[in-house]
């Protein structure tokens, strides 16, 4: 494949297009994620298509079996997803349906052996095909990546790596150069989840000294579970991301499109 302007640019220009309309709106984007085949393929796609007509971008993460970076909700979601036979490969082909049917932007969370177990270029090949406009890559330092970065630029796709509290300002300077898609600014230490008390813990310090580096939007997430957590994000940040609170939902049996209402009416600033 030989990449064109167009194609480069492709996943970029759509997730920054997102982010505009939000802010044109007075909102952070509402960014909800989802493990890709839970609790099981034909449920996922009924749940991620309720998020994704209220999203401005939505995750979806790849059900991995050692999530090193994830609490035990969305650990238990990738246990289920992958006894129920999920892959990678049909992760992608789940989120090849949902994007016949929606247009907003869709981002892939992934840890690097899911993708080196395909095979990096075959990897961004099918994300390309299934519609995906970006990666997030918890585990993958942007220092230590020797191609995954240029491939996922030649098949139209930005990337994202993550900050959080501990990162020296080094660290964010490195970071922040390093995202084509936006920045993730995780408001804690340790795992993804749900939590007691402010979402927002260190988070302005740590975006006042992304912003002096990023070139990209810079997104919160970690620890938002309604409107309330999702408007304190909000006022610092330039999209909300929501994970833990939707599989729990969906655990419970809960009415995932009545929190997502109210979560994205949280993102209102």
């Amino acid at each position: 494949m030989t990449a064109t302007a167009e194609t480069v640019n492709r996943g970029v220009q759509r997730l920054h297009a997102a982010f505009a309309r939000a802010g044109a709106e007075g909102r952070a984007a509402f960014i909800p994620f989802m493990t890709g085949g839970y609790p099981d393929a034909g449920r996922f796609l009924d749940v991620a298509g309720e998020l994704l007509s209220r999203a401005d971008i939505m995750e979806v993460g790849i059900p991995y079996s050692d999530p090193l970076g994830d609490g035990p909700t969305i650990q238990r979601a990738s246990e289920q997803a992958l006894a129920g036979g999920t892959s990678t490969r049909r992760t992608l082909d789940l989120v090849r349906e949902l994007r016949r049917k929606y247009d907003t932007p869709l981002v892939i969370m992934t840890y690097v052996n899911p993708i080196y177990a395909v095979g990096p270029a075959e990897f961004m090949r099918l994300a390309q095909a299934a519609g995906v406009d970006g990666l997030i890559l918890p585990d993958l330092p942007p220092d230590q990546d020797l191609e995954i970065a240029d491939l996922a630029a030649q098949h139209g796709l930005g990337v994202t790596f993550l900050i959080a509290p501990t990162s020296t300002p080094e660290r964010v300077e490195l970071v922040a150069g390093a995202c084509t898609g936006f920045l993730y600014a995780a408001s804690v230490t340790g795992v993804t989840g749900t939590r007691e008390g402010s979402a927002l813990g260190e988070v302005p310090r740590m975006l006042a000294l992304a912003r002096q580096h990023a070139q990209v939007p810079v997104v919160v997430g970690f620890g938002v579970k309604d409107a309330a957590t999702a408007r304190q994000v909000a006022q610092v940040a330039d999209g909300v991301v929501v994970g833990s609170a939707f599989i729990g939902a969906v655990e419970a049996g809960q009415d995932v499109g009545a929190l997502a209402d109210e979560i994205a009416a949280g993102c209102r600033r």
